[in-house]
């Protein structure tokens, strides 16, 4: 689900390591999507995910990382989150920024951001309401929330709570 924002980054130079329950590779049109003379030194490196494995999910993407990463960018089912993200917090640089992706559909109540070492900007995903009915954010709503907050990341700014589509208790249809 998070494609387009790793695409994004590795069109912006970044080296993306995306650990995912499955392959998914991110389209070369995506990478390179961006207008410049010289082409990006960006790369996507894809990590299988055990998410009830996080020590193992942590060597491997290790491994695909080759040093401290700069950015973690998290949508993790709320089961395995912070055994997830503790796993991984040696991983990261010290001053690393964190996006956390959130779904509607978790526990009642905002969860703190679990690397409370790290400045960290919140995504809480939610519906789109059409007339009297309701749907699910599309891939490109998505995409377009979580880049929001992937640049106030990187441009240091201060906590934020994202809210991308309406959060508040859906109506019946």
């Amino acid at each position: 689900m998070l494609s387009g924002v790793a695409g994004w980054l590795a069109g912006q130079d970044w080296h993306v390591v995306v650990p995912s329950r499955r392959y998914c590779p991110i389209p070369v049109d995506e990478v390179h999507g961006r207008v410049s003379a010289e082409p990006p030194r960006g790369r996507v490196r894809w990590v299988e995910a055990r998410w009830e494995r996080p020590e193992r999910l942590a060597q491997d993407a290790a491994r695909a990382l080759g040093g401290p990463t700069d950015l973690l960018v998290s949508w993790v089912h709320s089961a395995y989150r912070v055994p997830v993200l503790n796993a991984v917090t040696g991983l990261l640089a010290e001053d690393a920024p964190v996006v956390e992706v959130h779904g509607d559909s978790g526990p009642p109540g905002e969860p703190e951001p679990a690397l409370s070492g790290h400045p960290t900007q919140r995504v809480v995903l939610g519906y789109v309401r059409e007339g009297t009915s309701t749907r699910w954010l599309t891939h490109a709503e998505i995409v377009d929330g979580v880049l929001v907050a992937v640049r106030r990341a990187l441009a240091d700014r201060p906590l934020t709570e994202h809210h991308v589509g309406e959060t508040a208790p859906r109506p019946a249809h």
